[in-house]
């Protein structure tokens, strides 16, 4: 008889708590928690948009907003979002549906840690 055996699918995100500090020092911390919360607010919408697009599958502009999602993350130091991202816009654009359905599961998964994480380490309320 066969066994089967339920893989977690999780991985930790990473975020570049160094960049996160540098906004903060930067913009001192009332700005920093204002251009943090709207870049978050851009990243989600990009996330949607790049999701949308995928399951439209309309490639070109899933290329395009991982290319969006992907800037948006390094700004503000998401890197596991930003590389995903990366590698998704890599699939839409080879045109490679198997790869394409596997990473774009994986974009979901890490795009939304990713926000939970920011949102948790810069303090916004």
């Amino acid at each position: 008889m066969a066994q089967i055996t339920a893989l977690a699918v999780s991985e930790p995100v990473r975020v570049d708590s160094r960049r996160v500090g540098d906004i903060v020092t930067e913009l001192g911390e009332t700005a920093a928690q204002n251009v943090i919360g709207l870049a978050l607010e851009q990243l989600a919408g990009a996330l949607t948009a790049t999701d949308r697009a995928v399951r439209a599958v309309d490639l070109p502009e899933a290329a395009r907003q991982c290319d969006l999602l992907a800037r948006l993350a390094w700004q503000i130091g998401l890197l596991s979002l930003a590389g995903v991202a990366m590698d998704l816009g890599s699939c839409a654009e080879a045109d490679d549906p198997t790869a394409l359905c596997a990473v774009h599961s994986r974009l979901m998964r890490v795009g939304n840690r990713s926000l939970t994480a920011i949102w948790d380490r810069s303090g916004i309320t």
